[in-house]
C-alpha cells in the first residue's frame, strides 16, 4: 500500500502577545552549546475511537480541531516565546515572534491501515520537514505537522531544536500545548528560560567539546537501517533477573535493555571483523533529578551530559555490562552537577569531556561505538489534546536512510509504561546480523508493525 500525504497548508503561527523587548534575545547555556545541532523528532498517533461517525462530520471535526490547535499553539507560544523565534548562532536565539512553522496535511485512508504496514518508512512523511534532523542558523526553533486521516484520527509530528530543548523540556512544551488545547483545567505552566544564568554560555566554547565533535570519528554518513524492537513487561522482568548481581541487585529496565543490546551489537561487530575491539558505550544522562536541589520541573534548555563506559570485550556477562553502565552513569551525581555551575563550570565540563575523549582515543576503526539516548519516563503517553491519550508515540525512523548517527539507539516507553521500545540505527549489514542474534531473539520478536508488535513481542 502506498500512503499519500497531501499537504493542505503551510504557515507560521505567531504568539498571541508580542514578546517584551527585554526578552528578545535568549542566551544559551554552555550545556545547550554542547548539544548537537539537530531537531528532536516526536510523532504522536491519536486514534479516533468513534467508528460510526459520518464522513461529513469527520471532515467538520478535523477542521474544528485544526483551528483549535493553531489557536492554542499561538497562546502557548506566548509563554514559550523562544519557540516562535529563529536560531541566531551558537550563542543565542532571536525571539522575534516570526512564529513556529506549521503544516496541515491529510491522508485519505484510515490511520489503522498505516499502523499495520510492515515497516516504519512512512514516519518521516508525518513530520514537517525531511527527517535529516539537521538545523542551521536562521532556522525555526519549532516545526509542527498535523495530519488528519479519513477515519477521524490525527497525527501530530514535531521537530524542536535541540539547542533549547532536551527530552523533558520538549515534553513540558507539548504537555502545555495539550493542556491549553483541551481546556482540561490544568494550569498552563510558567516555563523558566534562565539556564544560562546557572551555566553561563561561552563565546569561545571549544569546538572539540561539543557532542558531535567528540564522537565525530564514529558519525559517518551512509546508508543506515532502523529497527524497532519491543521489550514488553515479561521480557523486562526476565532481563532484570538475568542481569541482577551483588553489585547491582536492582537493575532498571533501561540498564537491562542497554546491556543486552550492547552485548548483541558488540557480537555483531566482532563477527564482521573477526576482532573484538574495545567498545565505547555512551549514554545520555538527564542531570535534572541529579542536581541538589533538583532542577525546577519547567526549566527549559538542555540538562544533559554523556556517560561513557569503555568495554574491552572481556565483559561477557550481562550483569557485568550493567555494572559498568551504572558506574559510568552515577559519576554524574549531585556534586558533579554543582561543580558545573557558575563561571568555573565550563572548565570543569571541558575536563570531563577530555576524559571521555581519552577513552575513545584511537578514533573510529580501533574503537567501536554504541550510543544510547533514553526517552523513558518523559510522560509522552499522557499528552492529551482533548481527544484521548496517544495510541503510539515514537521517534523518526526509516528503513533505509542516510544518517550521521549510526550505532545509535533511542529508548522509549511502551504504551503500558512497563516495557521499552528501542529504535536501533545500524549499518545495513550489521542490522541483518543483529536480527539473527539468538540471545536477542530469546527475548523479542523483531516485528516492525506498530499495531502488531505492540500486541505480541515476546517469545
Amino acid at each position: 500500500m502506498v500512503m499519500e500525504v497531501e499537504t493542505v497548508s503551510r504557515e507560521f503561527i505567531k504568539p498571541t502577545s508580542p514578546t517584551p523587548h527585554h526578552l528578545r534575545t535568549h542566551s544559551l547555556s554552555f550545556l545547550d552549546q554542547y548539544a548537537p545541532s539537530i531537531y528532536v523528532p516526536m510523532v504522536f498517533f491519536y486514534m479516533n475511537q468513534e467508528t460510526s461517525i459520518p464522513l461529513t462530520d469527520i471532515i467538520a471535526s478535523n477542521h474544528k480541531r485544526s483551528q483549535r490547535l493553531k489557536q492554542s499553539l499561538s497562546e502557548t507560544l506566548t509563554l514559550f516565546y523562544p519557540f516562535a523565534g529563529r536560531i541566531k548562532d551558537s550563542l543565542s536565539i532571536d525571539c522575534n515572534d516570526k512564529g513556529a512553522y506549521y503544516v496541515e496535511a491529510r491522508v485519505n485512508r484510515p490511520l489503522n491501515d498505516l499502523l499495520n504496514l510492515p515497516d516504519p518508512s512512512f514516519i518521516p512523511e508525518l513530520l514537517p520537514a525531511e527527517a535529516g534532523w539537521t538545523e542551521t542558523g536562521g532556522g525555526c526553533v519549532a516545526m509542527i505537522q498535523v495530519t488528519t486521516f479519513a477515519c477521524g484520527s490525527i497525527v501530530i509530528g514535531t521537530f524542536l531544536s535541540h539547542m533549547i530543548v532536551d527530552g523533558p523540556a520538549a515534553s513540558t512544551f507539548l504537555r502545555s500545548w495539550a493542556a491549553v488545547t483541551s481546556k482540561s483545567g490544568e494550569e498552563a505552566v510558567c516555563p523558566k528560560f534562565d539556564a544560562s544564568l546557572v551555566y553561563p554560555k561561552s563565546e569561545t566554547y571549544p569546538k572539540e567539546a561539543t557532542n558531535l565533535a567528540l564522537f565525530s570519528p564514529f558519525f559517518k554518513k551512509g546508508i543506515c537501517s532502523s529497527r524497532r524492537i519491543i521489550f514488553d513487561a515479561s521480557a523486562i522482568a526476565s532481563l532484570k533477573t538475568k542481569t541482577a548481581s551483588a553489585s547491582v541487585p536492582d537493575p532498571t529496565r533501561v540498564e537491562t535493555v542497554s546491556a543486552l543490546l550492547s552485548k548483541c551489537i558488540m557480537a555483531t561487530f566482532k563477527a564482521k571483523s573477526d576482532v573484538q575491539k574495545p567498545t565505547l558505550i555512551n549514554h545520555a544522562v538527564n542531570l535534572r533529578q541529579r542536581a541538589v536541589p533538583p532542577v525546577p520541573k519547567h526549566t527549559m534548555g538542555n540538562f544533559l551530559c554523556m556517560a561513557a563506559a569503555l568495554l574491552t570485550g572481556k565483559e561477557t556477562e550481562l550483569g557485568d555490562l550493567v555494572c559498568h553502565l551504572r558506574k559510568a552513569i552515577r559519576k554524574a551525581d549531585g556534586d558533579f552537577v554543582k561543580s558545573l555551575q557558575g563561571e568555573g563550570g565550563l572548565l570543569k565540563y571541558c575536563k570531563y569531556i577530555e576524559e571521555m575523549g581519552k577513552a575513545s582515543s584511537g578514533a573510529a576503526g580501533q574503537v567501536d561505538f554504541i550510543g544510547f539516548s533514553s526517552w523513558c519516563n518523559f510522560g509522552l503517553y499522557e499528552i492529551d489534546f482533548g481527544w484521548g491519550k496517544p495510541t503510539w508515540v515514537t521517534s523518526s525512523a526509516s528503513n533505509k536512510s542516510e544518517t550521521m548517527f549510526p550505532n545509535m539507539i533511542i529508548l522509549m516507553d511502551t504504551k503500558m509504561g512497563d516495557g521499552v521500545e528501542a529504535w536501533v540505527f545500524l549499518d545495513e549489514h550489521d542490522m541483518i546480523m543483529l536480527e539473527q542474534n539468538e540471545e536477542l531473539l530469546a527475548f523479542v520478536f523483531l516485528e516492525q508493525s506498530p499495531v502488531k508488535s505492540g500486541l505480541c513481542c515476546l517469545k
